[in-house]
């Protein structure tokens, strides 16, 4: 969902008045009941589930977790950049569209690479994405003033990422533990963290699309315009992630 243009010539106050709009038509979104679509693409995934061989379910589950912690509690996560202090949301906002587009178009390359490789290659962009979207997030997070070294900020981009790509039913209990994030007391290691339905619902939501890249002279069209979307959701996700943080601050 590409973000929404702001009318020109807003005052700051006015701005924010516009993203808060943006916000909660946001939150519809995301709150937004499984559709008759989602039900039955939902019942062919279970079918699709049922014909892998689990050590195929077992391989990807196991790369989505190890990446994903390794990512968030590496010592690599503190090269981000610094985050940005003392600039209206205006100007967080049009910083975070510019890197969406950056990130959003190395994903589409990356996709489409790897979809004309056939399906080993196909197969390694799970990986490959899943660091895509984690240095988005994190920069995201330093554009919205945020330190990735906090542990409390790695546990916000987990739940952000989770918001981003699980399924309508799944979606309104992690927007809730989103909620006045920062006047909130958060665990202080991911051992709480509910790793199994990440993975089932991360899954879930890319391997139909991501299967169809594997399919010989398709691949790679559909692997840059599935990364692209992908890339394109979590960046809308992210984008009013903060901005509710930002609204919510004290005055």
């Amino acid at each position: 969902m590409t973000a929404a243009t702001p009318p020109a010539g807003l005052s700051e106050p006015a701005y924010e008045a516009w993203a808060r709009g943006e916000v909660e038509h946001w939150r519809r979104r995301m709150l937004k009941p499984a559709t008759r679509l989602d039900r039955m693409a939902g019942a062919v995934q279970v079918r699709i589930n049922r014909i892998i061989p689990e050590k195929v379910h077992a391989v990807v589950t196991d790369v989505i977790e190890r990446m994903t912690r390794a990512i968030l509690v590496g010592a690599d996560a503190t090269t981000f950049s610094a985050p940005l202090k003392d600039a209206p949301l205006s100007l967080r906002d049009r910083k975070a569209r510019s890197a969406i587009l950056g990130y959003r178009a190395t994903a589409a390359a990356e996709g489409g690479v790897t979809g004309a490789g056939g399906f080993w290659l196909s197969a390694a962009d799970f990986p490959a994405l899943v660091v895509i979207k984690l240095k988005l997030l994190f920069e995201l997070a330093a554009i919205y003033g945020h330190s990735g070294e906090l542990f409390a900020e790695r546990l916000y981009i987990l739940h952000l990422f989770e918001l981003a790509f699980s399924g309508a039913d799944h979606r309104a209990a992690v927007l809730d533990t989103l909620e006045d994030w920062d006047a909130r007391r958060h665990p202080e290691t991911f051992e709480t963290f509910d790793w199994r339905t990440f993975q089932m619902e991360y899954r879930d939501y890319i391997d139909l699309p991501k299967m169809a890249q594997m399919v010989p002279l398709i691949g790679a069209p559909v692997g840059a315009v599935v990364n692209w979307r992908l890339l394109d959701r979590l960046g809308d996700t992210a984008v009013n992630g903060y901005r509710t943080r930002w609204l919510e601050r004290p005055a």
